[in-house]
């Protein structure tokens, strides 16, 4: 494996192109000496969004627990707000906020190329929750949002950008947005 050509995938999320960070975030990780080989903005279909979230119900109920964690940690009573205390269920509406949320504008996928890419992108992409974010990443620097505020407003978690956690999910994903078209680049940049 040549570690300088570790691929990940990368989408900027509805909240971030509404705001118009499309070009920082793509600057952030050119800065780093990351390189995007591909790139395309286009308005996902609920299939396609459906289908990059898990569908295993241990992974629903996973959600629904966080949920329920954070409704806990402020003092609001699931059942009431909900009405359903099941971790199972709570993931459902969850996950069918998080489909209404990719699905609310257009989004930007594209595919980053670096040395240990995966880790740096999701670094430079900081904390999934904004509000846990450090000052100096993209989430950090352009989001407040909380599981909190999002909850009691019955949606997703607005945080920007989708950054890959492994080489493996991001083969997966890359193969899921872009196909088997050919759309990765290779090209040398300046410092190369």
């Amino acid at each position: 494996m040549d570690f300088k050509k570790e691929k990940t995938f990368v989408m900027v999320k509805p909240d971030g192109v509404r705001k118009g960070l499309i070009g920082e975030i793509i600057a952030r990780f050119e800065q780093r000496d990351l390189k995007v080989v591909a790139l395309e903005m286009f308005m996902p279909t609920t299939k396609q969004i459906d289908d990059h979230y898990p569908k295993d119900e241990k992974w629903i109920a996973r959600l629904g627990q966080k949920t329920l964690g954070t409704y806990e940690k402020y003092g609001v009573d699931a059942k009431e707000a909900l009405g359903t205390d099941n971790d199972l269920e709570i993931g459902k509406m969850v996950r069918g906020w998080l489909v209404d949320y990719m699905t609310s504008a257009p989004l930007v996928r594209m595919v980053v190329e670096g040395i240990h890419s995966v880790d740096m992108v999701r670094k430079i992409c900081g904390a999934t929750l904004p509000n846990l974010a450090d000052m100096g990443t993209i989430r950090g620097d352009y989001s407040a949002d909380s599981p909190a505020v999002a909850n009691s407003e019955k949606r997703a978690v607005m945080n920007l950008v989708h950054a890959s956690e492994t080489p493996e999910e991001a083969e997966h994903e890359i193969k899921h947005w872009f196909g088997d078209r050919e759309v990765i680049f290779e090209y040398k940049r300046f410092i190369d």
